[in-house]
C-alpha cells in the first residue's frame, strides 16, 4: 500500500489469478464429484426462492440482502472500477469498459454461483448442525462447513482463498480511496491517507463483523447514488463513443491500426 499503484498492481497481478484458480478448482472438485446432484440443486434454489412461504415471509428481505451482497461483491454501479481502469493508456476507452464487464461476471456470476451450488449440493444449507452458522449469517463459515464434507483438510483451501481475497481487496480499495483523497487534498498528502488506511485495517480487524458489514453497506450506498446520477448524465456520450467504436470495428479501421502498430 505504501508503495503506491505500481506495487499494488504487481501484487494483485500475482495474487488474483492464483486465488481464483485455487477456489474454483476446489468448487469444481466438489461439484464434479456430485455432478448428478447439480440439476436437483439448481431446482432447489429456484423452488426455495419462489415458494409461497418465501414469497409471503421473506422474499423482499432476501432480495434486499441479495442486492446488498451483489453490489458489495461486483461493485457494479459504484464507480470504483473506473478509477483503476482510468490509469490505462488506451486510444479507445470503450475497450476498457468491455474489459471491466468481465470482472463482475467472474466474481459474482461464476464464483458466487459455484459457491451456492457447493453449499446446496453438500446439504449444509439445511443441516441442523449448521443452524447456528446460518442464523448468524456467517457465509464463510457455512462454505467452510460445505468444504469440510469432502475432506478434513478442504476447509484449509477456503481459508487460504479468503485470506487472498481479503488481501487483494484491501490493497485495491486502498488505491481507490487514495485517488479520491488526492483529488480532494492533493498528491502531496497521499502518504497521510496510506498511513490512515493501514491504521483502520487494524481497527476493523477487531471490530464486529456484523457492524462492519452494516457500516460498509451504508457507505457503499452513499457511493452508488451520485455515481448512478453521473452514469445517467453521461449515458449519451458513452453511447456516442460506443457507436463510433462499433463503426470503426465493422469497417476494419481498427484492424488496420493494429497491423500498422506492429
Amino acid at each position: 500500500i505504501i508503495g503506491g499503484l505500481r506495487r499494488i498492481a504487481l501484487t494483485a497481478e500475482a495474487i488474483v489469478p492464483a486465488m481464483i484458480l485455487i477456489y474454483l478448482s476446489a468448487c469444481l472438485w466438489i461439484i464434479l464429484g456430485n455432478v448428478e446432484q447439480v440439476p436437483q440443486a439448481i431446482a432447489t434454489i429456484f423452488n426455495e426462492a419462489f415458494s409461497p412461504i418465501a414469497v409471503a415471509g421473506g422474499m423482499v428481505g432476501a432480495l434486499v440482502q441479495g442486492f446488498k451482497r451483489a453490489m458489495f461483491s461486483s461493485e457494479a454501479g459504484l464507480g470504483s472500477a473506473a478509477i483503476v481502469h482510468a490509469t490505462a493508456s488506451v486510444k479507445y476507452p470503450i475497450r476498457q469498459g468491455m474489459v471491466a464487464l468481465y470482472e463482475p461476471f467472474i466474481d459474482t456470476i461464476v464464483i458466487c454461483s459455484m459457491t451456492a451450488l457447493v453449499i446446496v449440493i453438500t446439504g449444509v444449507y439445511n443441516d441442523p448442525a449448521t443452524l447456528a452458522i446460518r442464523e448468524a449469517s456467517k457465509g464463510a463459515a457455512l462454505t467452510s462447513a460445505a468444504f469440510g464434507t469432502v475432506s478434513s483438510w478442504f476447509p484449509g483451501i477456503l481459508t487460504l482463498s479468503v485470506v487472498l481475497f481479503a488481501f487483494s481487496t484491501m490493497i485495491s480499495w486502498s488505491y481507490y480511496g487514495e485517488r479520491c483523497w488526492a483529488y480532494l487534498f492533493g498528491e502531496r498528502v497521499s502518504l497521510v491517507y496510506r498511513v490512515l488506511f493501514l491504521i483502520f485495517i487494524v481497527i476493523a480487524s477487531v471490530a464486529s463483523a456484523a457492524n462492519m458489514l452494516d457500516f460498509t453497506d451504508l457507505l457503499v450506498l452513499s457511493m452508488a447514488f451520485p455515481n448512478l446520477i453521473g452514469l445517467y448524465l453521461l449515458s449519451g456520450k458513452v453511447n456516442t463513443m460506443l457507436v463510433d467504436y462499433q463503426t470503426r470495428l465493422k469497417s476494419g479501421e481498427l484492424d488496420q491500426e493494429k497491423s500498422q502498430s506492429h
